[in-house]
């Protein structure tokens, strides 16, 4: 008998459906625009939210939900919720390139039980349980060894607020570009996260993000042996917006150390 667990991955799955049934390149006429700039949300992102709510809700009784698009549930963390992404990276989505994931974690009061990020391009499947490891596509996956010199990095450029963080953005990628092999910008966090959890890079780090956007991947990220932090330090919170840093604990302290330093110039908290 499947566990609950395995059932989730399978709604996961069955979401996904929808996502993959859009053309790559979204018709203009199922575009909408929401709150701050080129923050976009289409007719395949409700659609895949109300699924997923319509089926998780027959499967964990009495959860409530905390998702980005319509019907969002604003009661907070308490019981058991789902925090959702439907579409992560919708501008990549959008535009037929790159990253585009759906993120599904499940918590109990304030602490994650399961989560689970799937790139329906890739056919990757990302997922952790309490205290039950990480893994992609039933494989077991670790973060990398590397320090940040010898690893590539990953950023966010957190798009909705260009107007007022630019230059936080313009000078945290630098700092990651001179200490780091390389930068990589996906657009996706959810996508960010797991590339962590899986080795391909040392380190992710961004500014502002939701908790839809960081729920799943950052127990992924630390079921599979990383750390995650604000600028600051401090754990990251799923009932607001806050910083994020995600990495291994080779690169952490390099990485840290960057995130403050642009913290205390910008004041990004």
């Amino acid at each position: 008998m499947k566990n609950r667990n395995e059932k989730i991955l399978e709604i996961i799955l069955d979401a996904a459906k929808i996502m993959t049934s859009a053309p790559r390149g979204c018709p203009d006429e199922l575009i909408h625009q929401k709150g701050g700039t080129f923050n976009y949300v289409t007719e395949y992102d409700v659609a895949v939210q109300r699924f997923l709510e319509e089926n998780l809700s027959k499967l964990v009784p009495g959860a409530h939900f905390l998702a980005e698009e319509e019907g969002e549930d604003k009661r907070g963390l308490g019981g058991h919720t789902f925090i959702i992404d439907p579409i992560d990276g919708t501008s990549n989505f959008i535009h037929g390139l790159g990253p585009s994931a759906i993120s599904v974690a499940l918590f109990d009061g304030d602490e994650a039980e399961f989560g689970a990020v799937y790139l329906p391009y890739t056919d990757e499947m990302f997922y952790a349980e309490k205290n039950g490891g990480a893994y992609l596509n039933g494989k077991p996956i670790r973060v990398s060894s590397l320090p940040l010199e010898k690893a590539l990095s990953l950023f966010g450029t957190t798009p909705y607020m260009r107007d007022t963080m630019s230059g936080a953005v313009t000078e945290l990628m630098h700092e990651l570009l001179v200490r780091s092999v390389d930068v990589r910008r996906f657009g996706a966090a959810a996508a960010d996260l797991c590339y962590v959890a899986c080795g391909r890079a040392a380190a992710y780090c961004e500014m502002l993000l939701s908790p839809w956007d960081i729920a799943a991947g950052v127990l992924i990220v630390k079921e599979a042996g990383g750390i995650v932090s604000r600028f600051d330090g401090s754990a990251p919170v799923f009932d607001s917006k806050c910083s994020l840093i995600a990495s291994n604990k080779e690169s952490y302290g390099t990485a840290l150390e960057i995130c403050r330093g642009v913290s205390l110039k910008y004041g990004v908290k």
